[in-house]
C-alpha cells in the first residue's frame, strides 16, 4: 500500500471512490482504513485541481476548448493532472514498472451542434509510454484501429510499435461496458517494452473469440484490421494489380453546399436542377452559383450518404442505399458523388457492385463509425462497369475459399 501501490485520480469523486476500494475508506488515513502507514488523507491515490494552459483558444496540452472550459472552481474543468503535464514522472517522483489505466475518453469541444468532441484517451497512453514502464495495459475505444479525428498520428504510432504484445478487441462495448453504447467497439491491449514481434490479437464477438497472431500493420494499409478471418480475403484482393474504387468518390461537400444546405423550394420550375439535401429532395433555379464540380451535374452519377448508423452487431449492411444521380441533380454534404459516368448502364452496374456483400464488406475492413469518408472506400478494388456485377462473380474472381463466402455472408446482410 505504501511502496506499491499509486493511482492518480480524474476528479476528486474517483479519487474517494478508488481510496475506498483500495484502502476500504475514503480517507488513507482514516479510522478504518486497513493500511496505517498514511500521514495524509490522499494516501498514495492523488486528486490535484489543475487549470487548463490557454493558447489561441484551446489547451496546449489536451486541446480543450478555451469558451467551452473557462468556467468557476465550482464546475469540473476536466484538465487532468497526469497529461497537463510535461514531466508526469514527478507526480510521484519515481519510475514505474506498470502502468494500467480506463483513460477519458473524450471532451466536447464546443463544435457541430455541441455534441461534437475530441478525443483524449490517446494523450493518456502516450503519456503513459513515455515514463517508459516494463508493461502499459489500457482501455480504450477501438475508434484508433482506422485513426480519425486526432487520431491519425497515434493510430500510426501504435500501429508500428511491435511492443503491443496482445490486444483483445471487443466489437460490442457492452460486453466490457454493461448498458454503455460506444459505437466501434472497445479494447485494451499489453504493450510489454522488451517484446518486439508480432501481435496475438483475440477479437471478442457476440460469444465467439478468434485467435490470431499477425503484424498489426497488413501490407499496402494503414488501418489495423480488426477482423482476424478477414485477413486471407484482404490479401487475396491486394495481391491483385489494384486500383482502388476511392479514386471514385468524391470528397465531402462535392457541390459546396453543407448538410444545413435548404435555399430549395419542393415545385419544379422550367429548367430547375434537382437537389438531394437532407432528408429532402428539392430543386434549385438552374443558374443557382454552384461552385464546385458543376459540370458534374450534367452528368450520371451516384449519390451515397456521408453517414450510415444502424445499430450494433453483425451482419450489419455497413453504408446506406445507393441512389441512382440522374442527369441535372446535384446535392448536399449530405452525401457523396461516385462517378460522373457518361451512360446509364455505367451508373446501373455500379450500383450493382456497391449492393454486393463483397463491396460493402471491404468497406468495413476501414469503417467502424458512422462517417463514411472516400477513404472507407480505400480497401474496395476497382471493376470493369461495363458489366453488372453479383457476389458470386467476385467471389470467383477472387477466388474465396468457403469458409471465406461464409464470413462475408455472416457479416453483411442483403442491402435493404
Amino acid at each position: 500500500f505504501t511502496k506499491q501501490l499509486f493511482g492518480v485520480a480524474i476528479t476528486d469523486l474517483t479519487a474517494l471512490l478508488s481510496r475506498r476500494s483500495v484502502y476500504c475508506s475514503k480517507r488513507a488515513n482514516g479510522k478504518y482504513s486497513i493500511c496505517d502507514g498514511f500521514d495524509s488523507e490522499q494516501g498514495n491515490i492523488l486528486y490535484s485541481p489543475i487549470k487548463h494552459t490557454w493558447e489561441r483558444g484551446r489547451c496546449r496540452f489536451c486541446g480543450a476548448s478555451e469558451s467551452v472550459y473557462e468556467r468557476g472552481d465550482e464546475l469540473e474543468s476536466h484538465a487532468y493532472q497526469f497529461i497537463h503535464t510535461t514531466n508526469p514522472e514527478r507526480i510521484f517522483n519515481m519510475k514505474f514498472d506498470v502502468i494500467i489505466g480506463n483513460p477519458p475518453y473524450q471532451l466536447k469541444d464546443g463544435g457541430g451542434t455541441g455534441s461534437s468532441a475530441i478525443p483524449i484517451y490517446h494523450l493518456f497512453v502516450e503519456q503513459a509510454k513515455n515514463m517508459n514502464p516494463k508493461y502499459l495495459i489500457m482501455i480504450i475505444p477501438s475508434r484508433w484501429f482506422v485513426g480519425g479525428k486526432g487520431l491519425d498520428e497515434f493510430r500510426d504510432n501504435m500501429l508500428q510499435d511491435k511492443r503491443i504484445k496482445i490486444i483483445h478487441d471487443y466489437l460490442d462495448a457492452s460486453e466490457c461496458f454493461p448498458g454503455i453504447e460506444l459505437k466501434g467497439g472497445v479494447c485494451y491491449f499489453l504493450w510489454d517494452n522488451a517484446y518486439s514481434n508480432n501481435c496475438q490479437i483475440y477479437t471478442h464477438m457476440k460469444d465467439e473469440i478468434s485467435y490470431s497472431i499477425r503484424p498489426l500493420l497488413e501490407c499496402n494499409s494503414n488501418v489495423f484490421i480488426r477482423f482476424n478471418q478477414a485477413i486471407s480475403i484482404y490479401r487475396k484482393v491486394r495481391s491483385n494489380i489494384f486500383e482502388s474504387f476511392m479514386d471514385l468518390v468524391s470528397v465531402r461537400k462535392p457541390f459546396g453546399l453543407s448538410s444545413t444546405f435548404s435555399d430549395y423550394h419542393k415545385k419544379y420550375c422550367d429548367d430547375d436542377i434537382l437537389i438531394y439535401a437532407n432528408k429532402n429532395i428539392g430543386y434549385i433555379d438552374v443558374n443557382y452559383p454552384i461552385l464546385q464540380n458543376k459540370e458534374w451535374i450534367y452528368k450520371y452519377k451516384v449519390y451515397i450518404s456521408f453517414g450510415y448508423g444502424a445499430g450494433e452487431g453483425y451482419p450489419h449492411q455497413i453504408i446506406n442505399k445507393p441512389i441512382f444521380g440522374e442527369k441535372r441533380s446535384c446535392c448536399t454534404e449530405t452525401y457523396l458523388v461516385i462517378g460522373p459516368f457518361n451512360t446509364k448502364e455505367e451508373t446501373k452496374n455500379v450500383i450493382s457492385y456497391i449492393s454486393t456483400k463483397f463491396f460493402r464488406f471491404m468497406v468495413m475492413l476501414k469503417k467502424n463509425t458512422q462517417n463514411g469518408t472516400r477513404t472507407v472506400y480505400e480497401f474496395v478494388p476497382l471493376q470493369d462497369f461495363s458489366e453488372p456485377w453479383t457476389d458470386e462473380k467476385l467471389y470467383k474472381k477472387y477466388n474465396l475459399t468457403a469458409e471465406e463466402i461464409a464470413f462475408i455472408e455472416s457479416m453483411i446482410r442483403p442491402m435493404d
